[in-house]
């Protein structure tokens, strides 16, 4: 939702430093693994502490490559390879779980009932992406839905930006709507696909 509507100004914003990248010889997948390496370790380094807020800046940082790689990848005389699209999704998936499993991490030093939730979170926001893929396999477009992952990242970067500002219950309130966003999703996504092979 919230992405499909960002996704075009955000894009424009970004499209010329991708010329002034292909300029330099800077690959979208050369960008892709900068991404999501830069994020996945600042997600450990930071969210596995407990640092919150400046976890968040540094590791949203990184996450905001993947704008660049799309976009670079487009840009090309080829307009993206096989190879390309296969590492952005892989690194995208890593680094979704570095930030939801490192702040999982540092709850479970204090048993904190949170934990269980976030690994739903997890665990729904890689089917979601999974179904997707599944779908595409199988000819079938399987877009939209409630939480892409434009939008799962914005909630639980806002949570953590505020919890790192010491907001109480923000994460909580955070963890739990993402969780349930991503279940739903994939009911979304489920749905379309079976009614894209409803008789078949």
């Amino acid at each position: 939702m919230i992405s499909a509507s960002i996704k075009a100004p955000m894009v424009r914003v970004v499209t010329p430093l991708c010329r002034s990248l292909m300029k330099h010889g800077v690959t979208a997948n050369e960008v892709s693994a900068v991404g999501g390496l830069g994020s996945s370790v600042s997600a450990i380094a930071f969210l596995s502490h407990g640092i919150y807020f400046w976890g968040m800046i540094v590791t949203l940082f990184f996450i905001l490559f993947d704008l660049l790689d799309g976009t670079l990848a487009r840009m090309t005389d080829s307009g993206g390879s096989k190879w390309g699209a296969l590492l952005d999704s892989t690194l995208d998936r890593i680094s979704d779980a570095a930030v939801l499993g490192s702040v999982a991490y540092f709850l479970m030093k204090t048993n904190d009932r949170l934990v269980p939730v976030l690994f739903v979170a997890l665990v729904a926001g890689g089917l979601v992406s999974y179904i997707k893929a599944r779908a595409e396999g199988l000819g079938i477009e399987c877009n939209g839905g409630l939480a892409e992952r434009t939008d799962r990242l914005i909630i639980i970067f806002v949570a953590l930006g505020f919890a790192g500002l010491g907001v109480p219950y923000i994460l909580a309130v955070g963890a739990w709507l993402l969780a349930l966003a991503s279940v739903y999703t994939i009911c979304e996504r489920l749905a379309i696909v079976y009614r894209a092979t409803a008789g078949q």
